[in-house]
């Protein structure tokens, strides 16, 4: 009783933004059973030796989800990856409350995104019939 009616008193004092419950909304749609995850094997923010005399080199990741890898290049002006093995795949910037930003991988598998994420952000690859989501990283 105690835990329902602080449930109201939060719901009335600090209600859940719209744009928040919708994001959790989305995450949790993400979350259907023909889709893979796509696990994090590299991330240069931790994985990566310094450069000496680069001051802000740009954001490397790779995701693998079976035969699948997706290499990403996190930079101030959008992504730059590759699908492999290459093969042509619709992919989808997934970011917070916006819409996903659709963009198209060619058939050696390179795509580019001209709107870096500004915020959490996932991948969702549609190879075909397969369904790949990343892991959800901050920018």
């Amino acid at each position: 009783m105690l835990e329902e009616e602080l449930r109201q008193a939060a719901a009335v004092l600090d209600p859940v933004p719209a744009e928040l419950l919708q994001t959790a909304l989305d995450a949790f749609a993400l979350h259907d059973l023909e889709a893979r995850l796509a696990e994090l094997t590299f991330d240069s923010l931790v994985d990566a030796l310094p450069v000496r005399g680069v001051m802000d080199p740009p954001r490397m990741l790779t995701f693998r989800a079976g035969e699948v890898s997706v290499d990403v290049e996190v930079t101030p002006d959008g992504l730059i990856g590759q699908v492999l093995p290459p093969q042509s795949a619709r992919i989808e910037v997934l970011g917070g409350p916006q819409t996903a930003r659709p963009v198209t991988a060619d058939t050696l598998g390179r795509f580019t995104s001209d709107i870096p994420p500004a915020g959490p952000f996932a991948l969702r690859l549609r190879t075909g019939a397969e369904v790949i989501v990343t892991e959800w990283l901050r920018a």
